[in-house]
C-alpha cells in the first residue's frame, strides 16, 4: 500500500466518528463494566479483545458485500435485532439474581482459561449482535467511506476500529478495576450486578422499540 496515495483526512474522520461511536454508554460498555467489577481485571481484558472482534465481523461483511443484503433486506435486521435483545436480557436476568457475597473478589485473580475464552465470547457476541453497531457500520462503508477508496484502505480503517475499540475498553477495565473500586464492590457488589442488568433490559427493551 502506498502511503503517500494513502487518504489520511478520511481516516482522521474515521476515528473521530468512531470516537464518539465507541465512547457513548452502549452493551458492550454495560458488559465490559460488569465483567470487570464481577469477574475482574483479566477477564474484562479478554472482553475488550472479544469486542474488538466483533468490529472485525462487521467489517468484513461491509467489505464483502453482505451489508448491502442486509441492507436491503429487512427482516433480516429485525432478526439480529430480536436476537439481540434476546441475549441482553439473558445476560440482565442473570445480574438480576444477584447475591450477596464476597467470592467475585477473591476468585478474580484465579481465572481459568476456560472462563477467560467465555469471558472472549462474551464480548465477541455482545459486539456482534448489536444492531446498532451494524447500522453503524453500514453507514459508515456507504456514506463516511468514498466509493472509490481501494479496499486496502478499507480494511486499515476496519483494523484501526477494532484495535481502538479495543484499547478503549481495556482501559475502562483497567480503571474500573482500581483497588479502592474493587473494596467497595466487594461490600456493594450484588446491588451494582442487579442495577446492571437493569440496565441491559433496559437497553432490550429500548432496540425493540426502536
Amino acid at each position: 500500500m502506498d502511503l503517500m496515495s494513502f487518504s489520511w483526512a478520511e481516516l482522521f474522520s474515521i476515528a473521530l466518528i468512531h470516537f464518539f461511536a465507541v465512547a457513548s454508554p452502549g452493551p458492550d460498555f454495560a458488559i465490559v463494566l460488569k465483567q470487570a467489577l464481577n469477574q475482574g481485571r483479566l477477564a474484562a481484558i479478554f472482553t475488550s479483545l472479544g469486542i474488538g472482534f466483533g468490529i472485525l465481523l462487521h467489517v468484513t461483511y461491509s467489505l464483502v458485500g453482505i451489508g448491502i443484503i442486509i441492507q436491503t433486506t429487512p427482516w433480516l435486521l429485525s432478526i439480529l435485532l430480536y436476537v439481540a435483545a434476546g441475549y441482553l436480557i439473558w445476560i440482565g436476568v442473570g445480574a438480576l439474581r444477584s447475591k450477596a457475597n464476597t467470592s467475585a473478589l477473591t476468585t478474580a485473580s484465579n481465572t481459568s482459561k476456560k472462563s477467560l475464552l467465555k469471558s472472549f465470547g462474551i464480548g465477541f457476541l455482545t459486539n456482534g449482535l448489536n444492531p446498532k453497531a451494524t447500522l453503524f457500520f453500514l453507514s459508515l462503508f456507504t456514506v463516511a467511506i468514498a466509493v472509490e477508496t481501494p479496499t486496502t484502505h478499507k480494511i486499515v480503517y476496519g483494523l484501526y476500529m477494532a484495535v481502538a475499540t479495543a484499547l478503549w475498553f481495556i482501559a475502562v477495565s483497567v480503571t474500573v478495576t482500581h483497588s479502592k473500586v474493587r473494596v467497595f464492590y466487594q461490600q456493594k457488589g450484588y446491588l451494582f450486578d442487579r442495577a446492571m442488568g437493569v440496565v441491559l433490559i433496559g437497553m432490550a427493551i429500548l432496540l425493540l422499540l426502536t
